[in-house]
């Protein structure tokens, strides 16, 4: 049977999809093969590797749905707390607030008022000393319209988090977390018709949504703002080992405030809500980055993160690839995303139990 070829976004990918063309990273690197079928799996690899687009058959495809309810039932006990109530209100007037800030910006010469953006973004942190929390409440806004302004409000939270477990101090944690806000205000300067795009972009249109990180340090090059969020505009999409855009700099040519950003920025997009699912397990999104090496990501920042989250969902029960509900007792520090877990009487220890892994929270 011939099957013609489509090229589509990444975030139009879908399990049971299949590549018509190898898919490989800017520095060449073969990233997965042709005639393979996608999987979720694979999907959230793709992005890991900043791939923006891919080739597939265009043959008519359906959302791989089966175990969806299961994989949300966590997420859907907390939307029903009052908790997560008081924090979707907060959420909501924060996004309208910072799409206002952040548009002023962009259409006026005016000085950044760095307190008011403060102000914003702390408003839906302030009250929510658990991490856990924090968390859980950002994966619950995953189905939130994916716009410019969620994406940097939800980067800025991370930033908040990771820059706590490093131990900032005051001024630094409040930069981070304006790296955070304004790490992408050049997309605000791409045409609205280019980010909403439903369908696949053209070679031309993804050339100009890439220039969001050149077009994001002309807007605040001349502000009077710490340089460190300047850089972090410019090289959020810098890889440590030269895969990234816009100048393919390596390691120690990267900003370290960018390389934080980075790391949330994908994190973010990889933990986001699909059509065929709920928000994707974080022990998945840890295993992937273990999987496919640290290289890209500065190895302070990542193996921080990385402990963070596990640390964070220690006592936490979770559902395991063979169905059965068990508790996190403590990390492996040498494999992160393979924790023991207590079954009733059992201790299961992931590392040893290769047939087994965290599918999600339960």
């Amino acid at each position: 049977m011939m099957m013609n070829k489509a090229k589509i976004q990444i975030n139009q990918a879908i399990p049971g999809m299949v590549v018509a063309a190898d898919v490989y990273t800017k520095d060449d690197h073969l990233v997965i093969a042709k005639e393979t079928t996608l999987t979720d799996k694979i999907i959230t690899r793709l992005e890991f590797y900043s791939i923006p687009e891919l080739s597939v058959y265009s043959i008519d495809q359906k959302p791989d749905v089966d175990g969806f309810l299961e994989q949300t039932t966590y997420y859907e006990r907390i939307k029903q707390s009052e908790s997560f109530k008081r924090f979707h209100l907060a959420y909501q007037n924060t996004v309208l607030q910072l799409k206002s800030s952040l548009d002023a910006i962009v259409n006026s010469q005016s000085v950044i008022n760095t307190d008011e953006l403060l102000r914003e973004a702390t408003e839906i942190i302030v009250g929510y000393d658990s991490n856990i929390e924090l968390f859980d409440m950002l994966h619950c806004m995953r189905n939130y319209d994916d716009t410019t302004y969620v994406h940097s409000l939800n980067v800025a939270v991370i930033c908040n988090i990771i820059g706590k477990w490093l131990h900032f101090n005051k001024k630094d944690l409040e930069t981070i977390t304006l790296c955070g806000l304004l790490h992408d205000i050049g997309k605000l300067m791409i045409p609205t018709q280019i980010i909403t795009k439903p369908s696949k972009l053209t070679s031309e249109e993804y050339t100009t949504v890439k220039t969001h990180t050149t077009r994001g340090y002309t807007i605040l090059k001349d502000k009077t703002i710490d340089p460190r969020i300047k850089y972090a505009a410019l090289m959020h999409h810098e890889r440590c080992d030269g895969s990234g855009y816009p100048y393919g700099f390596y390691s120690e040519q990267i900003d370290s405030f960018a390389k934080l950003v980075s790391i949330a920025d994908v994190y973010d997009a990889m933990t986001c809500a699909r059509v065929y699912r709920g928000p994707l397990c974080p022990f998945e999104v840890i295993s992937i980055f273990e999987n496919e090496g640290y290289s890209k990501y500065d190895p302070k920042y990542i193996m921080t993160f990385l402990e963070g989250i596990v640390q964070t969902y220690i006592n936490n029960t979770v559902k395991l690839s063979d169905g059965n509900i068990g508790e996190i007792i403590l990390i492996n520090k040498l494999e992160l995303s393979r924790p023991i877990v207590r079954i009733g009487d059992d201790y299961i220890n992931l590392m040893k139990h290769r047939d087994l892994h965290i599918v999600a929270l339960a």
